[in-house]
């Protein structure tokens, strides 16, 4: 890769503390009747001396989909004396039921009876842990906020406390146009797929059927709740801290989408809780991209150990945060290794005092000079080199490119070249006073790293619904031309901007196709002066820094003989129409997965295209088409979707299909089109 390090293949290790055995599946009954499946690692010698048992509760179908991954993980723990359990949530992989969206009240009170079912296993202890990733770190939080006796600790891991602002649905109260349909669409094609027939016996038809006719386009849903309501406060536990009182260990990546959460969880949960931020994407650190990847497993043995064995494993008597201080590299969007050092802070919030900038002509500075009213770009395109929303790897286009065609579409205010270099960790925020044409607008606000060759790395960026400015429970519409003072949080990072370098605020109206444009065309003013600022989360000195013990190499258990995948790398292309000016981005991966062991392979195509001509918000389109195939000795079965979404000046448009096939007969076929009133967006 250009300018990268690859990063180091983790170890296998192939021995451990106790031998390990593997329950394929086992049923776990729910007092409705309906039966959720399970695969189990255990120690060999459970029964004589039982464990605790680590849950992870997951719809990415166990059998087919995260096969490899448990593997990797869930063996090491069992070989180190846990009872490693990953189950199918209801409705998908091979569990009963229906699944009808994410993280409801039914998802749950499903995971309590999993935990009272674990507790009563003769091999288990009657302690659990919870451990999971995206999803799974997600419910993780929302099922400690139910306090169930057995759950002893949680690692929380790429996940959210806020459903609504920091999940795949809006960004500062805007439509993520990027996320939010091409998730629904994956959903969409995933809980079509059937049970294994090889499991779940020829009960699989009858499962299938209530699958495809039971499971809705959750964009609908989504869609149809554009403010903070109580939809979105369920399952936050933003809401209320105080409801989690077992240890979180919440963990993340500075390229990953949700590490806005783990600062929060620092500040807001009042029991132990740590957290860990390194530089990689959507991925479990031990394969963390960009690396350096750690040897995380060995790290979630020391908490379980310590919380879940009362081993004195020294964890809890170091620093409440480590974080990947991240250094500058090039703004290039194809790497595998990014530069930095780690760093510690043994309380949240840190003590600093933040740095303020004044905006003034063009310039961040400390004498702003007069108020002056400067329009803010539409910045159609300046989103085009933004990187993917939420990166798992590190490839061509997946994390963001040189900022200079975007600066370029923005109104850019610089810093001088900086003296000496200047730590950041935490929440940048730009208080602005902004003024709109009309009753809408969007507001991004980019911080960048300007090296002395003038290219531009991202360092972050957050974005507002200016309707949203009073809270995103209450949107309302803007005066057109009042004038009003807003401020934009931007995600939180840490980086170091090196002597010589500039800092570069950007502010544009338009960011596709993240953000979704707002109804009609509008032009945005900003008033800069003495008004307008910049607040940094400076970083001074730490002495402790340079003596932190150092992580372990990534380690994980055998998986190679299980499962060989052939994937393609996610192809991304920008092409403009030269007769109407419209701008599409497309993206498109290919993957086939042999399942040596079970004879199943697994195929699954998809594409995902926005489409935006500048200066006509209305044209803004997603679409996404799918495909997936289970296929093993004779049998074979395909899903086929597609998915738009589209918006008039009062509404949005949403269009679904899923046709199945066994074979080559088509045995389903579903068409929904719903329209869902714009609700300030």
């Amino acid at each position: 890769m250009k300018g990268a390090r690859m990063p180091a293949a983790a170890r296998v290790r192939t021995q451990f503390e106790r031998p390990v055995v593997t329950v394929e599946h086992v049923w776990v009954p729910m007092s409705d009747g309906t039966r959720l499946s399970a695969r189990i690692w255990l120690p060999a010698d459970a029964v004589r001396e039982p464990v605790p048992a680590i849950l992870e509760y997951i719809p990415y179908r166990k059998g087919d989909g995260t096969v490899l991954r448990d593997a990797q993980m869930h063996p090491y723990f069992a070989g180190h004396g846990y009872a490693a359990v990953r189950v199918d949530l209801r409705g998908s992989g091979d569990s009963e039921g229906v699944l009808r969206d994410e993280y409801l009240t039914q998802e749950h009170d499903d995971a309590l009876e999993v935990l009272a079912w674990l507790e009563r296993q003769p091999w288990c202890s009657g302690r659990a842990g919870i451990i999971g990733k995206s999803w799974g770190g997600f419910n993780g939080l929302q099922i400690a906020a139910r306090r169930p006796p057995q759950l002893a600790a949680v690692i929380s891991v790429c996940s959210t406390d806020d459903r609504y602002t920091d999940d795949v649905h809006y960004l500062g109260g805007a439509v993520l146009a990027a996320k939010m349909l091409p998730w629904a669409a994956t959903m969409l094609g995933f809980n079509a797929l059937p049970p294994d027939p090889a499991v779940v016996g020829e009960a699989w038809r009858a499962m299938w059927q209530q699958r495809l006719e039971g499971s809705p386009p959750f964009a609908e849903e989504w869609l149809a709740h554009q403010r903070r309501d109580e939809y979105w406060k369920h399952g936050s536990v933003r809401t209320d801290y105080s409801a989690i009182s077992c240890p979180v260990y919440a963990v993340g990546g500075w390229a990953d989408a949700y590490s806005n959460a783990i600062p929060r969880l620092l500040a807001g949960l009042a029991g132990p809780r740590k957290g860990l931020i390194g530089p990689w994407g959507h991925q479990y650190p031990h394969s963390g991209i960009p690396g350096p990847a750690i040897g995380f497993l060995q790290e979630c043995l020391r908490w379980w150990d310590h919380w879940l064995k009362g081993a004195d494993t020294g964890i809890m008597a170091e620093p409440m945060l480590r974080a990947w201080l991240q250094g500058w590299t090039g703004p290039d969007d194809d790497r595998s290794f990014q530069p930095g050092r780690w760093v510690a802070e043994p309380s949240w919030p840190m003590p600093d005092m933040p740095r303020e900038y004044r905006l003034g002509a063009g310039e961040l500075t400390d004498d702003p000079g007069p108020d002056r009213r400067l329009p803010v770009p539409g910045g159609a395109e300046a989103g085009l080199s933004a990187g993917d929303w939420c990166p798992a790897a590190a490839g061509p286009g997946d994390l963001p490119a040189d900022q200079r065609d975007a600066d370029a579409e923005s109104l850019c205010f610089d810093s001088r070249p900086l003296a000496e270099p200047v730590d950041l960790l935490g929440f940048t925020a730009a208080v602005l006073r902004v003024a709109s044409s009309g009753p809408s607008g969007n507001l991004i606000v980019r911080l960048c790293d300007v090296a002395p060759d003038n290219s531009s790395l991202l360092i972050t960026r957050g974005v507002l619904n200016l309707c949203h400015a009073g809270g995103h429970q209450s949107p309302a519409a803007l005066r057109p031309g009042q004038w009003q003072e807003v401020t934009v949080t931007l995600n939180a990072i840490a980086a170091q901007i090196p002597a010589g370098h500039r800092l570069r605020l950007a502010v544009s109206a338009g960011y596709w196709p993240w953000v979704w444009p707002p109804a009609q065309p509008v032009t945005l003013a900003l008033l800069a002066g003495g008004r307008s600022r910049l607040i940094l989360p400076v970083r001074g000195p730490r002495a402790g820094d340079a003596s932190l013990p150092p992580f372990g190499q990534p380690e994980v258990a055998p998986s190679a003989h299980l499962a060989e995948i052939a994937a393609s790398p996610t192809l991304r292309s920008v092409r403009r129409d030269a007769a109407t000016g419209a701008v599409e981005v497309v993206r498109s991966s290919r993957e086939v997965t042999r399942l040596p062991g079970s004879g199943l392979v697994k195929k699954r195509e998809r594409t995902e295209t926005c489409t935006l001509r500048p200066g006509d918000p209305l044209s803004a389109a997603v679409r996404t088409a799918s495909s997936h195939e289970l296929a093993r000795d004779g049998w074979q079965v395909r899903i086929e979707t597609s998915s738009a979404m589209t918006a008039d000046a009062t509404s949005f448009h949403l269009m679904s299909k899923v046709e199945a096939f066994e074979g080559q007969a088509r045995v389903y076929s579903r068409t929904r089109e719903t329209a869902i009133p714009r609700d300030h967006c």
